[in-house]
């Protein structure tokens, strides 16, 4: 265990026997680190904290603080790490709330970048990548291998789908859809994420499925039932496909509607 002697460990620390801690750096009573884990300089681990396997903890970051939530009164809650996650420079991460069920939690290979936010009870699942001062409110979810852009904003209790991509400076209010790139303040539709859906490996046949999809919830005029219920006569059944309709379905915020004006149209027709 390779441990600055500047560091400041809790006796209650547990701490895989390869950890490495760097200079300065606090590490509370109720943390526990993995093996392979290397946390920098001048970092702060409290709360009930878990962290799984092989977790690189850049300078400067915060994991494991209170929830910045006026309600909170010091109750035991936390945070769950996963595995091979990557939380760059000045990184916050808050552990959850009673009224949020209790833990926030993060995957497995999720890469956080520097100066981003994830606040109380959120749920990013693995692959996630976060860039640089990405915003999360309270409750929201990320679904897998999805990518937040830089200086992005998602409200409270969002829901941001699988192997979407939200661009920089973008401001979400309500769910973005699996599959789909979104921009824009608000954040709107401009269509599938193509390239996120090849490095996936879905299948052509799949993709023109979700195309056709995206067409009929945002371009046909249809209520959200009646598109739905045209997607699933015409839209085949592919996971990726029932998947999307199951997120829509759920969806309690309401969902992004598509860019609107005719200089966007072509991205509709690629």
């Amino acid at each position: 265990m390779r441990i600055h002697p500047t560091a400041v460990i809790h006796p209650g620390t547990k701490l895989a026997p390869d950890v490495e801690i760097g200079p300065y750096s606090i590490i509370g009573e109720h943390v526990s680190l993995g093996s392979g884990c290397v946390v920098g300089a001048h970092c702060v681990l409290e709360g009930h904290t878990t962290i799984g396997k092989n977790n690189r903890i850049h300078t400067g970051a915060a994991i494991g603080g209170a929830p910045q939530d006026l309600k909170y009164q010091g109750q035991e809650t936390s945070l769950e790490i996963g595995d091979n996650n990557n939380f760059r420079e000045y990184v916050t991460v808050n552990i959850g709330t009673v009224e949020g069920g209790g833990t926030t939690r993060i995957g497995n290979n999720v890469h956080i970048m520097a100066y981003s936010h994830i606040a109380h009870d959120c749920i990013i699942h693995d692959g996630v990548i976060i860039a640089n001062g990405g915003t999360l409110g309270g409750h929201v979810e990320i679904g897998e291998k999805a990518i937040v852009g830089g200086l992005v904003a998602l409200h409270q209790s969002v829901r941001v789908g699988k192997l979407s991509i939200i661009g920089g400076c973008s401001k979400a209010v309500q769910d973005v859809i699996p599959f789909a790139m979104i921009d824009g303040h608000p954040a709107r539709v401009y269509g599938l994420n193509l390239l996120g859906l090849k490095r996936a490996g879905i299948p052509p046949e799949v993709q023109r499925h979700l195309k056709r999809a995206l067409q009929l919830l945002f371009r046909s005029g249809l209520s959200r039932e009646a598109a739905l219920e045209r997607i699933e006569r015409e839209c085949g059944q592919s996971s990726e496909v029932l998947h999307l309709m199951d997120f829509v379905r759920s969806s309690e915020r309401g969902i992004c509607t598509r860019v609107r004006g005719r200089e966007k149209e072509i991205l509709w027709s690629e």
